[in-house]
């Protein structure tokens, strides 16, 4: 049974910083492209960064490049987001999740094979 567990959600002040964490099990995470995503009330999910299955390509939705690091570890199974310079507007459920292709050729919510549960950012401003 395959899951991905977010942590790192918070409340935090406009300016400020966060990094998410997502832990993969029963899957060969290593062969997996990862994605975070990220969904604020009454709106559309919406691509945040991407990693490619062996980290060798990053990909960055408009609106945050620049301000958030996607990374991964695939010795511990996890997938990180660093969120530096928050804003308001970053205030939404995070989600993980996992590409079976590994090369993330699509950014797409429906294309993605796996997800987690989510983790809510606040930036208070």
């Amino acid at each position: 049974q395959v899951q991905l567990v977010e942590s790192g959600g918070a409340l935090v002040q406009a300016g400020g910083s966060l990094r998410l964490s997502c832990v993969a099990s029963g899957l060969t995470f290593s062969t997996y492209g990862m994605a975070w995503f990220r969904q604020a009330p009454g709106k559309e999910r919406e691509f945040v960064a991407g990693i490619r299955w062996n980290g060798a390509r990053t990909y960055y939705g408009d609106s945050v490049k620049g301000r958030f690091t996607i990374s991964r570890d695939n010795a511990k199974n996890t997938v990180y987001l660093q969120m530096n310079s928050l804003k308001p507007e970053d205030t939404a459920v995070y989600f993980c999740a996992a590409d079976s292709s590994g090369y993330l050729n699509s950014w797409k919510a429906p294309d993605m094979d796996y997800w987690g549960q989510g983790t809510q950012v606040t930036v208070s401003s």
